[in-house]
């Protein structure tokens, strides 16, 4: 058996962060996690101490955006505060960081603040373009600044103002939304990244800021219970391909990255809606049934899928259903609705995909393997981190 104290050898040069949970105050937890996050953080830095860690390794805690806010009647940063329902917990966990001069994590996501609100302004969730929004003489030009400096103002409110802040996670999804598109991931990471890469902070912490980006691929099994765009983060596609040009050093020098190289697909063959189908009746049913096995997010209002017709929306789902079954024929047959085709019936901007060969089908995935475990270090190294 190893001891940590032992293995800190091998460790500590690479590991600066551990994460304790993620987002675990989320109001659609229903305060499940409010008692237990304190104590985990507490033990978890603890035994790095003891392992003689504590120096140059920390705990901290994940923490979404909305464990902070700024109230209706003064909805503007420097008014910033914790939750009053969390507030006893929030001030025990920024207490413990700052004891051990360990960082505050926080996700910030200018996307979700146009999901579901056709109110908040669209400019306003770029880099580009808004119409500012004045705090005591401070223009604020972008959400993401706003946000921040939210934060910082609520550290400040606790006795914590010069804390240290990770920005855990900040991203764009490309689908499941009508806001979530190739297009407005390349603005917003064309925004985004020149401002890191020249070390311009916020107002109220005008320098370096950590951030690390959310996400590398998309991930089509993902839960979708906070919205259809959570399988779709990727800067690269599943297959690991680039979904558009992007700069991770800053320097505005767009172009697409080198995606996997090699990726053994399954044949060119795709599953769809049989146009000699007589009984429709259990068509609903059978679409309902492929997409809650496979991926549909794409269907979505506002996706690259969204204006298929009838026959179109079955033939995708048929077809995510069959690729996921890795083109097994007796995964495209839904009561005879279905049939298999060899020409792809991707229309426009909506992609029928291939799915990509199953490790056990063929030892060529190896190649893949590597490929993306090699893109995803590459990316660790000189992408996620500024």
């Amino acid at each position: 058996m190893i001891s940590l104290r032992s293995w800190a050898v091998t460790i500590e040069p690479k590991i600066g962060f551990v994460a304790v949970g993620n987002e675990p105050f989320l109001k659609s937890y229903n305060g499940s996690f409010i008692n237990l996050t304190f104590p985990a953080l507490q033990n978890i830095q603890n035994a790095l101490n003891e392992a003689g860690l504590g120096n140059s390794v920390k705990a901290t805690v994940p923490l979404n955006a909305d464990v902070y806010d700024s109230p209706a009647s003064n909805p503007v940063p420097s008014a910033g505060r914790f939750r009053p329902d969390i507030i006893g917990q929030m001030t025990q966990i920024v207490d413990f960081l700052g004891k051990n001069n360990a960082p505050i994590t926080i996700n910030i996501y200018p996307f979700l603040s146009l999901y579901g609100n056709d109110d908040f302004p669209l400019n306003y969730a770029f880099f580009d373009g808004a119409q500012p929004i004045n705090d005591n003489g401070v223009d604020y030009t972008n959400v993401f600044d706003a946000n921040f400096d939210t934060l910082v103002s609520s550290l400040k409110a606790v006795g914590h103002g010069d804390m240290p802040i990770i920005v855990g996670e900040v991203g764009w999804p490309t689908e499941g939304d009508k806001h979530a598109n190739s297009g407005n991931a390349y603005r917003f990471y064309n925004g985004l990244l020149p401002r890191l890469g020249t070390n311009k902070g916020t107002p109220l912490r005008p320098t370096y800021i950590e951030v690390y980006l959310f996400g590398l691929l998309d991930e089509d099994a993902k839960s979708i219970a906070p919205g259809e765009f959570e399988r779709h983060w990727g800067i690269f596609k599943f297959d690991g391909q680039p979904k558009f040009p992007i700069d991770l050093s800053g320097q505005g020098q767009n172009k697409f990255l080198i995606g996997a190289q090699n990726v053994p697909y399954l044949p060119n063959k795709w599953c769809v809606f049989n146009p000699e189908a007589k009984d429709l009746t259990k068509l609903a049913a059978n679409i309902d049934f492929a997409c809650t096995f496979s991926d549909c997010t794409a269907l979505g209002y506002g996706s690259s899928c969204n204006s298929l017709d009838a026959n179109g929306n079955a033939s995708y789902a048929f077809n995510m259903y069959f690729q996921v079954k890795n083109q097994d024929e007796s995964a495209c047959f839904f009561q005879g609705l279905a049939t298999i085709t060899t020409q792809n019936i991707s229309q426009g901007q909506c992609s029928f995909p291939i799915q990509i060969v199953a490790s056990s089908a063929s030892s060529s995935f190896s190649s893949l393997s590597y490929s993306l475990v090699f893109l995803t270090v590459w990316f660790l190294l000189s992408g996620m981190m500024f």
